[in-house]
């Protein structure tokens, strides 16, 4: 990857939209040479997709959480992944370091229904406790 690919890269997390027309101004290259690294890149795992940044407030859901998840002992990453990705409310999912076997961002309607979602965690005991974050601002976006 070199500093044109770079540069592309920069410029598609800015506006995923952008034309290949659009890029080429920026980095000095022609429409086709700007396809065929943003294929390349693409191809490669570099670019791995594209996504439209969505306001979750817009269909209601105004909490925003980190819950911090400790499963009961022997429990597989498989069946941590299994359960997170059945509920609709986790946006995102990690395995970590630390106290916790792994850490979920949520989001809810409200502070009632993270309170319900974290009771439906740990109502078939896989989960046996959580610790909860309410996001109160977002100090830097992606």
């Amino acid at each position: 990857m070199d500093a044109a690919d770079r540069q592309i890269l920069a410029l598609l997390i800015e506006d995923g939209r952008r034309t290949y027309d659009d890029i080429s101004t920026h980095v000095a290259l022609s429409p086709p040479a700007v396809k065929r690294r943003v294929d390349r890149l693409r191809t490669r795992g570099a670019l791995r997709g594209f996504t439209a940044v969505v306001d979750q407030a817009a269909f209601g859901d105004h909490t925003e959480a980190l819950i911090e998840l400790f499963f009961s002992p022997g429990t597989s990453l498989e069946t941590v992944a299994g359960t997170l990705r059945d509920i609709p409310e986790v946006v995102e999912a990690w395995s970590v370091t630390g106290d916790a076997d792994a850490i979920a961002r949520v989001r809810t309607r409200d502070n009632a229904d993270l309170e319900r979602l974290i009771i439906e965690l740990q109502r078939d005991g896989l989960v046996e406790r959580t610790r909860s974050q309410v996001v109160l601002s977002r100090l830097v976006a992606p």
